[in-house]
């Protein structure tokens, strides 16, 4: 496939001119820059890149065109590239009303004229969304094959381990596909092995664990040194500010994460309301970002999972799930939060096989032209049913409260009820999952009554249980499991035994001096990917007091 394509589309022929030579001077050296003279040509050459199975980037279109305005045009252009992204160009007594249409249409972005200088006014908001594009839109295979069912439990932990961490590969069936037959055959191996990954060196792992996949692909799975001055446990949004801001004020510092950096944020198919990100951004993208950036000062990353954590002699040992114990002089608790179980009969057995947790990157394009459940109103279910809606059929979310004003941002709200295959139950619950070897259908409870509906996916996005049963006792938890810091420490006016210190704990201390806790796994965190930064930032801060004490 050759490079992607820029297309810009405007009536007044030497604005349409002037765009192409600016986008040429910038793109040119990484993508094709197309040209059309209106809604209706560009709509044809649509038609002739979709023939030829090429790719469209980015769409560029003027708004005051005769015959097909920029917004109709760029509208219609789903239908052919739903993942391209569309800007608009338009006159600055036109951005009001541009604004209310970009909001019907799905338009990524709008550009007045003038554009000059574009190194300002243009390339900016254009690199912004041909990065985004790019993040989603990564070559699918570079020699790494999974060869595995779509409804199997170990088969979507892998897909979701290796989409989330960012690893191309290609996922080939046995059931759809016959190179996957063959693949299986040439290395000697059948069905019952399955998921199996091959790697281009013709070497191969069955049903390989996390920590073993990771090692192959090139991540980091025992630590470097016995000792750091700071220890992060989990990769989200608090651990990877944690990790920037420690490692970029001289701590040598460590980030243990299972899954893959960004935690729960990372499964989000599109953060809108993150500040300075004005077109969003995946929690993917955000996560690689802020891993990048934590990685160029120096921190290191460990893929493993953690099993046991004391303190002694002043200092905080952390043991690991190979068996192997790294110590600190502080630590930071940011595991974040999971999805809480749906508890209804049907679920745990079809779970990975049907069912799922989050997990929209990874199984949205599987479910094309295909009928799923959404269950939750939160920010992450909307953003999951926005996602889904591109390839899916149907979209039905099932939503326990009366309203969604109460757990959803409004900007979300708006954009599912403008979309019109996203279909809401509201005051509803999901009571079964159905099916014998995969999730066939679902039952659910409505205020009109009880209805079976035929489905192939049903994803959770409810509420928020914190990973916190493997902590000793002396870190204390509230009665769901979330950690004290701070004043809460204090148990009816007293502190507890285990702290030794004659001050009170800081604002994100746990009970144990030198531990801290932030973001979503601390009681009383506020669930915004902005508030989990702040936290990592101002724990670093805290433990910059806690250490210059010593």
């Amino acid at each position: 496939m050759g490079k992607p394509v820029i297309l810009a589309v405007d009536d007044d022929v030497s604005v349409l001119e002037a765009v192409v030579q600016d986008l040429r001077r910038q793109y040119g050296e990484r993508y094709r820059v197309l040209r059309a003279g209106s809604g209706q040509a560009g709509l044809e050459l649509c038609l002739q890149l979709q023939a030829r199975n090429e790719s469209i980037a980015l769409f560029l279109s003027d708004q005051r065109m005769p015959g097909m305005s920029g917004v109709d045009f760029l509208a219609k252009t789903m239908e052919y590239f739903p993942e391209s992204m569309r800007a608009l160009l338009t006159a600055y007594a036109d951005t009001e009303a541009a604004v209310r249409a970009i909001n019907m249409a799905k338009i990524h972005y709008y550009l007045t004229k003038p554009w000059d200088p574009p190194e300002e006014k243009l390339y900016p908001a254009l690199e912004e969304l041909l990065e985004f594009w790019h993040s989603r839109n990564r070559p699918s295979f570079d020699g790494l094959r999974v060869i595995g069912t779509r409804f199997g439990a170990k088969d979507h932990d892998l897909r979701d381990f290796l989409t989330r961490n960012n690893v191309p590969y290609q996922w080939l069936d046995p059931a759809k596909t016959e190179d996957a037959v063959e693949l299986l055959k040439a290395h000697g191996l059948s069905n019952s092995t399955l998921p199996v990954v091959l790697f281009k060196d013709g070497s191969s792992l069955v049903q390989p664990d996390r920590t073993e996949l990771a090692g192959r692909v090139g991540m980091r799975t025992e630590a470097r040194s016995k000792f750091y001055d700071l220890i992060v446990v989990g990769g989200g949004p608090t651990g990877l500010a944690a990790a920037v801001y420690g490692a970029s004020e001289g701590l040598c510092t460590i980030v243990i994460e299972a899954n893959a950096p960004g935690g729960q944020a990372g499964s989000s198919s599109r953060i809108e309301n993150y500040l300075g990100f004005t077109t969003g951004i995946s929690g993917a993208s955000l996560a690689e970002r802020a891993y990048k950036q934590a990685v160029r000062f120096g921190t290191e990353f460990l893929t493993q999972r953690v099993t046991g954590f004391r303190t002694e002699g002043g200092y905080h040992y952390v043991q690991l799930a190979d068996g192997s114990e790294i110590s600190s002089l502080v630590a930071l608790l940011s595991m974040g939060v999971d999805y809480r179980r749906l508890m209804v009969p049907g679920v745990d057995r079809l779970t990975g096989a049907g069912v799922y947790y989050g997990a929209a990157l990874a199984e949205a394009k599987s479910c094309k032209d295909e009928h799923v459940f959404i269950v939750g109103g939160a920010n992450s279910a909307g953003q999951g049913a926005m996602y889904f809606s591109k390839y899916a059929a149907q979209v039905t979310m099932v939503v326990r409260g009366k309203s969604l004003q109460s757990s959803m941002s409004k900007y979300l709200i708006e954009q599912i009820a403008a979309t019109s295959n996203i279909e809401v139950l509201l005051e509803s619950q999901v009571v079964e999952a159905c099916g014998d070897t995969s999730l066939s259908s679902v039952r659910i409870c409505t205020p009109q009554g009880e209805r079976v509906e035929k489905a192939t996916g049903l994803f959770t996005y409810i509420g928020a249980a914190p990973n916190t049963n493997w902590l000793p006792p002396t870190i204390l938890r509230d009665e769901k499991g979330f950690l004290m810091t701070g004043q809460d420490v204090r148990q009816d006016g007293q502190l507890p035994p285990s702290w030794t210190e004659s001050r009170d704990p800081y604002l994100l201390e746990t009970s144990v001096p030198g531990i801290f806790a932030a973001g979503d796994v601390r009681r009383g965190s506020i669930k915004r990917v902005a508030t989990a930064v702040g936290e990592g930032a101002i724990a670093v801060q805290l433990m910059h007091q806690y250490l210059a004490r010593y």
